[in-house]
């Protein structure tokens, strides 16, 4: 009997877990990671393929996304503070869900007939089909971004109870979903592309995004019903108030001057901007959630960045796939020591032990710098051998791959002759002879890379908790659609870092360069922990 009723009382348990509602945010948030991850390394793919094997329109779409992420951000937190939770959740949703359907339509047409396109309106059509399509992946990011804030830093904290080792607990489970994910949906995406053509990985796409809206759609709203807490919204800032009333006023000024309500209109946008920057700012968590946006200005991630330098390394596919999995295992054990420390040693002082962790494994990428293999060349940047396209041709191509062909040559080869795999593009049949004379530089590099992941996303939960506790209700879209600005911000550097010198022989100075922005950021959390710190502490 005492058998039968534990099974009966697990599967009963079971039951209740499976209905409640953070297994239903669990789901829902894989699947809208799956689709975020998919969606993001397909556009660029597609871009490629649009436009000749040419990275021009892929360039074009991330300065649109991370300048609108930029300028938006406090707008798009400002919206998501000032709607009812399931408004905010199911308009995101269908917002984002859509345009990437309507775009995966209009890729699978121009895909279909694209020379019969280009002959439409002397080719003026193609230009229209680009400019539609990176709208629309832009206006689904800005969506992602909206819907994030919305159920990552504001519904997971209510779902709480605002108990502060449950949360820890959701953000780290939620964490370990986007790792795994972002392994796996890039993956299964570039499968369908190379095993079938680029009209069925749009269909493909196409097909997981309606099945992601409707779950989606259906488990956020079980979870709203479930939850009376969620549709209790706190009332408006006075900052808000002021803004509201002051636009009001704009607005009675404008029917006796008669001047254009766009200009009222935009001066409220800009209003309302400048308040959200400003309630970033006094926030007591401002200097931690700074020094998290310092450590996107970096080369030492899993990005194509540090994969093509691999490459020219003599890197090959294989070995980045297995490294890139390391990457991810070390993210999850990342998410563990989190929580450990967190129970330990408390919220703060994590965030401590898990900067000087991540600042100790960057050491081996600044060793790399200068151990046998580098390519560093300084002399490259001399005067007179930056019109030697960037010092490829007069004798400082060291460990590096040749460039060989015409001015004219495409930037990609042929797709016959590539593998899709992850987020990177791995080329066959690599030139001979060109291996470096040590491999102790590249080994060095990516050992720092891999294990600095432990103590970097632990870092990451760390102030993303900060932020959710510290933060009150009425601004926390706001201050977290601001975060999210200034993470776009940061990035944006570390994409200019590298046009500026974007040999291999330059990688060096970036990745020292990197370090330096790193360990500012950290800097600037010891700041804040040590303020913290200095106040009678009651909480941890």
């Amino acid at each position: 009997r005492n058998k039968s009723f534990e099974t009966l009382y697990l599967i009963g348990s079971a039951l209740i877990y499976l209905k409640g509602p953070e297994f239903l945010i669990y789901v829902s948030g894989a699947l809208s990671m799956w689709g975020d991850r998919m969606w993001h390394f397909a556009i660029s793919v597609f871009l490629i393929e649009l436009y000749g094997h040419n990275l021009l329109l892929t360039g074009i779409f991330g300065l649109v996304v991370a300048g609108s992420v930029l300028l938006l951000g406090a707008l798009i937190g400002d919206w998501v503070d000032r709607n009812p939770r399931n408004k905010v959740a199911h308009a995101s949703l269908f917002i984002q869900n859509i345009s990437v359907t309507v775009c995966s339509i209009v890729l699978m047409l121009v895909f279909s007939y694209k020379k019969r396109i280009e002959e439409i309106w002397d080719g003026w059509l193609t230009v229209v089909c680009y400019t539609v399509v990176i709208v629309l992946a832009n206006v689904a990011n800005l969506a992602s971004t909206a819907l994030t804030i919305a159920i990552q830093r504001d519904w997971i904290v209510v779902i709480t109870g605002y108990n502060r080792g449950h949360l820890a607990g959701m953000n780290a489970t939620m964490r370990r979903i986007d790792q795994v994910t972002n392994i796996l949906a890039p993956l299964a995406v570039g499968q369908v592309m190379t095993l079938s053509s680029n009209v069925v990985g749009c269909g493909f796409i196409l097909g997981c995004n309606l099945v992601s809206l409707i779950v989606e759609f259906i488990f956020l709203s079980r979870v709203y019903r479930i939850v009376p807490a969620l549709s209790i919204k706190p009332p408006a800032m006075e900052h808000q108030t002021a803004a509201i009333s002051e636009e009001n006023t704009s607005m009675h000024l404008q029917e006796i001057s008669r001047t254009p309500v766009c200009l009222h209109r935009l001066r409220g946008l800009l209003s309302t901007c400048r308040e959200g920057w400003r309630a970033y700012y006094r926030q007591p968590v401002f200097l931690a959630g700074l020094g998290l946006a310092f450590l996107y200005t970096t080369v030492l991630g899993f990005d194509c960045i540090t994969t093509s330098y691999a490459y020219t390394q003599g890197i090959s596919g294989s070995l980045l796939s297995i490294l890139m999995g390391m990457s991810a295992v070390a993210g999850l054990l990342g998410t563990v020591l989190f929580t450990k420390l967190r129970k330990t040693c408390g919220l703060v002082n994590t965030g401590v032990i898990s900067s000087c962790l991540h600042l100790v494994c960057l050491l081996l990428c600044l060793c790399s710098v200068f151990a046998p293999g580098s390519p560093l060349d300084l002399s490259v940047l001399n005067i007179k051998n930056a019109s030697d396209v960037g010092g490829m041709t007069g004798g400082h191509q060291r460990h590096g791959y040749p460039l060989r062909g015409s001015i004219n040559q495409p930037l990609l080869p042929d797709r016959s002759s590539i593998h899709w795999t992850n987020n990177i593009v791995l080329f066959e049949n690599v030139p001979a002879g060109t291996e470096p004379e040590s491999y102790i530089s590249i080994i060095l590099l990516f050992l720092g890379v891999i294990t600095a992941r432990v103590g970097l996303w632990s870092f990451d939960l760390t102030v993303t908790q900060l932020l959710q506790e510290t933060i009150c209700e009425s601004e926390r879209g706001v201050v977290n659609g601001v975060q999210s600005s200034m993470n776009y911000l940061m990035d944006l550097l570390h994409f200019i870092m590298v046009i500026s010198a974007p040999q291999p022989q330059h990688f060096g100075i970036l990745v020292i360069i990197s370090i330096l922005f790193i360990f500012t950021g950290h800097t600037m959390y010891f700041l804040y922990a040590r303020k913290v710190k200095k106040k009678p502490c009651t909480n941890t």
